[in-house]
């Protein structure tokens, strides 16, 4: 039994690119959408949202000089194509998928429209957000952030490369230890950057737990949706 009925995943970009250096690698969506089949299979309803940090970063477009309003909105595009990505895949596993997009491209996506997002969800589908909230200077963090408190689920799940919430980043330090579970305000206090300070005081203000685990880890998402303790809960 599912211990969730309905969240949202938060993937990021990068997660996609498994051990290549940039775009999408073919296994590693294929492992992703077969986990996610895996948790619709439950009969858990799932939405998405994906960065677009494996094609294009916005905040790096930016530091480099290009205008950050111009950069980010090259960001949402990259979103658009790692999410037209994650359709396809779902809908070759037998999983049918909706992408809606914040900013308007009528020809290949509807727009995000929550009553239509909402029912799809209820119907079984997986719906994947694309283009962030749809305005500059927002990561997808905060969009994640957004539409989970707009779809009402349960939990937000991120999806990262390591497998919870450390003291200090496991990969530079041995001794740092992996929470189970933290408050909202230990995490900050202990200036843990579990994810943006507008995401995280949107979640924390809606009282939307976050499950932070890894999304490399084999049957990690599946763990999660039924309630068992993977990774690190974020709660109030």
């Amino acid at each position: 039994m599912p211990g969730y009925q309905r969240v949202l995943l938060k993937l990021s970009g990068e997660a996609l690119m498994g051990e290549d250096a940039y775009g999408i690698n073919p296994k590693t969506i294929d492992s992703m959408v077969t986990e996610i089949a895996e948790v619709v299979q439950l009969g858990v309803e799932i939405a998405i949202v994906i960065g677009g940090g494996n094609i294009f970063r916005g905040v790096a477009g930016g530091a480099a000089g290009m205008d950050r309003a111009t950069a980010d909105y090259m960001g949402m595009l990259a979103t658009m194509m790692n999410s037209l990505a994650l359709q396809d895949a779902l809908r070759q596993k037998g999983v049918e998928a909706r992408v809606q997009s914040a900013l308007r491209m009528d020809q290949v996506v509807e727009p995000y429209i929550r009553p239509r997002a909402i029912r799809a969800m209820k119907e079984g589908k997986v719906v994947i957000f694309a283009a962030g909230t749809g305005n500059p200077f927002f990561t997808t963090d905060t969009a994640a952030a957004l539409r989970a408190a707009e779809m009402g689920v349960e939990v937000m799940l991120k999806a990262t490369k390591v497998d919870g919430i450390y003291s200090s980043d496991p990969n530079k330090d041995s001794n740092a230890t992996l929470y189970p579970t933290i408050t909202f305000d230990e995490c900050l206090i202990k200036n843990l950057q579990v994810m943006d300070a507008t995401a995280f005081a949107l979640c924390r203000d809606r009282k939307l737990p976050i499950r932070v685990f890894s999304i490399l880890k084999p049957g990690a998402l599946l763990s999660v949706v039924r309630g068992e303790p993977e990774g690190t809960l974020v709660h109030v």
